[in-house]
């Protein structure tokens, strides 16, 4: 699935802006793939299974690679057979509309 979210661009955060209500992120996470998630409102997750640890290792430096081309670092988990990714933004504590520009990227990696 390739969403419109992935056609843009993130947005530095400089704090001061509240994050996103739960009917903008319906809306966002509805333009996802479905094996994202929402926890408490605050990020977005998701698990991607890989058939060896060097495919997760793979995996991982093309997320960090999409990540720092975008100013917006996910964190991200690797171990054997499974790779989790984690994504919100720190300055409030919450979700903005670029954790779900990220994580169209990465859907499309």
């Amino acid at each position: 699935m390739t969403s419109k979210l992935c056609e843009l661009s993130c947005v530095p955060c400089r704090g001061g802006v509240p994050p996103l209500d739960e009917p903008e992120i319906s809306e966002l996470l509805g333009q996802l793939n479905d094996d994202w998630e929402v926890v408490d409102k605050h990020h977005l997750t998701r698990t991607f299974k890989t058939p060896d640890f060097v495919t997760g290792l793979e995996f991982v430096n093309s997320v960090g690679a999409v990540a720092e081309r975008q100013g917006h670092h996910p964190d991200i988990s690797l171990s054997w057979g499974k790779v989790t990714i984690a994504i919100h933004t720190h300055k409030i504590d919450g979700l903005t509309e670029s954790d779900f520009v990220l994580a169209a990227k990465i859907d499309v990696i």
